[in-house]
């Protein structure tokens, strides 16, 4: 079974989403944020301390996106992935290496800056311009859902759950107000997945279960 660490809120919920799009059968391990800090153990099992961790047999993976990619290839077939064969193929690859590369890395920034630091180290400043930096990165999305329901391909695809999980990032940061009209949509559509609305139940549930207070929600 795959088992799966995770803390609440966290880039994890995109493996997670995707373990429950699948209908694959996981072990959820929930672990205060961040774990580095509050969970020193951990380090014995992730030596980076970071989240995601996910243990598949002998395989060993800590990008979100990247095991995404990984459940849908190995565990597959699913019509959640884009075939090589596909037209969209190309798209498709984009959007899974931009959901993190572009999109989440400048909010970590954000959330650092404004939650995360002691209150003598926050930055307005750096906030500000890494939430702009997002804000303008986030046109492409908004571009590309303007005439279509999903990214690409034409259906729901892991790249509609890696760019979700920015997106639900972005809400609990506080920078969901300034969301283009058609990015807004696409996010209300998102939320109304079955797959995404298991994926919330079960982060909530674990955490109630192992008593790991959440952290981030969005």
């Amino acid at each position: 079974m795959i088992t799966l660490y995770h803390c609440d809120g966290a880039r994890s919920f995109r493996p997670l989403w995707m373990l429950e799009e699948m209908g694959f059968a996981y072990e959820l391990k929930m672990l205060p944020f961040p774990p580095r800090v509050f969970a020193k153990e951990y380090l014995a099992i992730n030596p980076l301390g970071t989240i995601p961790f996910m243990v598949d047999g002998e395989t060993r993976m800590t990008e979100s996106s990247g095991i995404v990619h990984y459940l849908g290839a190995r565990h597959g077939p699913t019509p959640l992935m884009v075939d090589p064969s596909e037209p969209a193929y190309g798209a498709f690859l984009n959007w899974m290496y931009f959901s993190d590369a572009t999109l989440t890395f400048p909010q970590t920034l954000v959330l650092r800056y404004t939650q995360l630091e002691p209150e003598e180290r926050r930055n307005p400043q750096v906030a500000g311009d890494y939430a702009k930096w997002f804000l303008g990165r986030l046109r492409a999305v908004e571009a590309a859902t303007a005439n279509a329901e999903t990214l690409c391909a034409g259906r729901f695809t892991a790249a509609d759950i890696v760019i979700g999980y920015a997106l639900r990032l972005a809400g609990s940061i506080g920078l969901a107000k300034d969301f283009g009209p058609n990015v807004a949509a696409y996010w209300a559509r998102l939320q109304q997945r079955d797959g995404y609305k298991r994926a919330v139940a079960a982060e909530r549930k674990a955490g109630v279960e192992q008593n790991i207070a959440p952290r981030i929600r969005a």
